[in-house]
């Protein structure tokens, strides 16, 4: 992996373990975030976190770690299937309404930021050339 991956695959990460976090506080899922054997959050988080890092390895996320299209939205499509089917073998609840909200999330954060910072590099990069102009 490059040195410039490693910020996005921990900004991924990080964004999936607060997707699995505010899920687990929004539903109170007995003992809160942590769960009562302070495992909760691990328990939740892990199957995304899993198809995460495959999502990153189908589409060799490094080569282009913050392409919205090129690498966003393969990262999110294996993140949310993957997690799905993880999810159901360990037993874990994969109700319609949750499927779709979750794989919305999904989307708006795995593709989102990159989508933001696409932007920002466009603004960034017209700036410059009406300066250099």
């Amino acid at each position: 992996m490059r040195p410039r991956s490693a910020v996005p695959l921990a900004l991924d990460a990080a964004l999936v373990v607060a997707f699995a976090a505010v899920g687990r506080a929004t539903h109170d899922e007995g003992g809160g975030v942590l769960g009562a054997a302070g495992l909760g959050l691990a328990t939740t988080a892990w199957p995304f976190l899993a198809a995460l890092a495959l999502g990153w390895l189908i589409s060799r996320a490094w080569r282009a770690p913050t392409a919205p299209l090129r690498t966003g939205l393969p990262v999110w499509l294996v993140t949310a299937v993957g997690g799905m089917l993880l999810r159901a073998i360990a037993g874990q609840g994969t109700a319609v309404p949750f499927v779709v909200v979750a794989s919305l999330t999904l989307l708006l954060l795995l593709v989102g930021w990159r989508a933001m910072a696409a932007a920002a590099r466009r603004v960034r990069d017209r700036r410059s050339r009406t300066v250099e102009g």
